[in-house]
């Protein structure tokens, strides 16, 4: 079964971090990331440019209304994915717990619905 890995993380901290702790956090996710794809439970992933390149679209009554950034005001945003194969929830959280963004953000693990 395939599992969304959400990579919440807080953009305004992150910033804060020193150009050489940010490398090393760097190597971590590339660690995780071929560890995934040794697993064989790595099927896709990629980072997101920052919030502040976020558009949202809601249609309201035919209208299409066009917003500069996300959705909602959070603490944390949503900044990258991992979609995983995973045997079930129990695996896919097993990833989430090990993802380098979990030790100072979230991590939400969502099944992938399957329409047959």
């Amino acid at each position: 079964m395939q599992y969304l890995l959400l990579i919440y993380a807080n953009e305004a901290a992150e910033a804060q971090v020193p150009q050489e702790q940010r490398q090393e956090v760097f190597g971590e996710w590339m660690s995780y990331t071929n560890d995934m794809k040794a697993a064989g439970a790595y099927v896709a992933g990629d980072a997101l440019q920052p919030v502040s390149t976020a558009t949202s679209v809601r249609l309201r009554d035919g209208e299409r209304m066009i917003t500069d950034g996300p959705f909602a005001e959070t603490k944390e945003q949503l900044g990258g994915y991992y979609l995983v194969e995973a045997a079930d929830l129990d695996g896919a959280l097993e990833w989430a717990a090990k993802c380098p963004g979990a030790r100072t953000g979230t991590i939400e693990v969502r099944p992938v619905m399957v329409f047959s």
